[in-house]
């Protein structure tokens, strides 16, 4: 019989550009100190961590290469040894070799954090499902920003968060409070 392994952690697009003003309101305030809280708990115990940064072609964007946006947030900065995945797509196996990865490490669970829940998060986690991944999503650890309908409607994050995570729960994802993940894994 094999070995369980321990879930990873996925942090996504935890950049300096998520604060530029193009993205308008965010919600979730502790989400960084959500997600620090998390991998502090991944690194002492030595478990998996994999950070994926976005790598932007689009000139105008924040998250573009060469510029302060596209750096890691302090609180998630990875330390020498942790995976840094980089993608160009919403989805963070579109285009890298984050799959392989997993599948060489044996790792069959996925704790996936970061930003955008609407956006980058759900593609990760969507197709994480489809390759046959187990997903836990803990619901501080994501943020999501105020979006405008195609009818002209204004959606506050906080409305935007609870629906994306209702959405994503159960289907594609376990989605479960920080604090009960830390608890669990000691």
């Amino acid at each position: 019989m094999s070995e369980v392994k321990p879930p990873a952690l996925l942090i996504i697009d935890v950049q300096n550009a998520i604060d530029a003003p193009v993205w308008g309101r965010r919600g979730q305030a502790s989400m960084e100190a959500d997600i620090a809280s998390l991998l502090s708990a991944w690194r002492r115990k030595g478990r998996p961590v994999f950070h994926v940064r976005h790598d932007s072609q689009n000139e105008n964007s924040p998250y573009r290469p060469g510029q302060t946006g596209n750096d890691f947030k302090v609180e998630v900065t990875p330390l020498d040894g942790e995976v840094v995945v980089v993608k160009r797509t919403n989805s963070a196996f579109i285009g890298t070799d984050l799959e392989a990865q997993l599948r060489q490490a044996g790792i069959t669970q996925l704790v996936i954090t970061g930003v955008l829940l609407e956006n980058s998060v759900d593609a990760t986690l969507r197709m994480a499902g489809n390759l046959g991944f187990d997903v836990l999503l803990p619901a501080g650890a994501v943020a999501s920003i105020d979006r405008t309908d195609r009818n002209g409607k204004l959606w506050p994050a906080e409305d935007v968060h609870a629906l994306s995570l209702s959405i994503l729960d159960g289907e594609y994802a376990s989605v479960v409070e920080v604090q009960d993940l830390l608890a669990a894994e000691g």
